[in-house]
């Protein structure tokens, strides 16, 4: 694989991604899927859209997962409700991301992913405990498929996120970088955070947003945006993803799947961009 593939987030029925028939049409040479349905994870599904991935020449890269009941209307939605963090609905979605896991490795997928929610602040409560042990267990079954772990940035700053990889103690867990949500979350500036974090990021997305207002950071949301016209700073980012090694897909994602033609238009637009951006960037590391 060349450095820096152009990649983009897709799905196979429900979930935030543009269809594969978009991947296909712009010619996108690999994707990171959010797990389809439960019904839809059988090995006839799988073999069904490895075939569809062959005629597109499409690599899967991440299988992500997602849960029912998980609400981004607002971040104190968000923090109530999505990843493995409320208690209340651990056990049952450990168990479905192991399914999820499976799944990705009848597609021969090497790499699941999820947002794992808001991790507690409080490293010595039972909580967060808890927290701990739920994911090594799930790092220990996803292990022996031979695979790893990606945890979503975004609802942690990036000194907590490593605290918690330190805390959890498993070398399949590593880190899928998003600098929108850092924004978008209000959680740091997502160009010193990728240097924090750099050593352990395995995948990333592209995705630009705008910071909500200096008083409602970390309360209200900020905005994505399409790429490139946020407050992320694109060409700087993917200087920075040079800086610390990192030569995987750039996988851009817009979540706007109620609006299929704008969103279709800006992951085109996004499209264009990084491919003039990679070219100019890597020519100039090589003069």
């Amino acid at each position: 694989m060349s450095v820096w593939p152009i990649g983009v987030f897709t799905s196979l029925d429900a979930g935030l991604g543009v269809h594969l028939d978009v991947v296909q049409e712009l010619e996108i040479p690999t994707v990171q899927l959010h797990a389809p349905s439960p019904a839809n994870r059988t090995p006839e599904a799988a073999a069904a859209f490895l075939a569809r991935c062959r005629d597109a020449g499409t690599t899967v890269t991440v299988v992500f997962g997602g849960f029912e009941g998980e609400s981004y209307a607002s971040i104190a939605e968000t923090a109530r409700t999505v990843g493995l963090v409320p208690a209340e609905t651990r056990a049952e979605r450990v168990r479905e991301m192991k399914e999820i896991a499976d799944f990705a490795k009848l597609l021969g997928v090497d790499t699941v992913g999820l947002h794992i929610g808001f991790v507690p602040d409080d490293r010595a409560s039972e909580d967060y405990k808890q927290l701990i042990d739920t994911t090594r267990d799930l790092l220990d079954h996803i292990a022996k498929n031979g695979q790893r772990l990606h945890l979503e940035t975004g609802q942690e700053t990036a000194e907590h996120l490593l605290e918690f990889i330190d805390d959890v103690d498993r070398d399949n867990l590593f880190i899928n970088f998003d600098p929108a949500n850092m924004i978008l979350y209000g959680t740091g500036d997502p160009i010193q955070a990728l240097k924090t974090v750099g050593h352990l990021v395995r995948s990333v997305h592209c995705k630009d947003g705008t910071w909500a207002a200096p008083e409602h950071r970390g309360v209200g949301w900020g905005c994505e945006v399409p790429l490139g016209t946020g407050d992320v700073g694109i060409e700087t980012y993917l200087k920075t993803l040079q800086e610390i090694g990192y030569n995987g897909p750039l996988t851009i994602e817009r979540e706007i799947p109620q609006e299929r033609e704008r969103q279709k238009a800006d992951v085109g637009q996004a499209l264009e961009l990084l491919t003039g951006l990679r070219f100019r960037i890597l020519a100039a590391g090589q003069a």
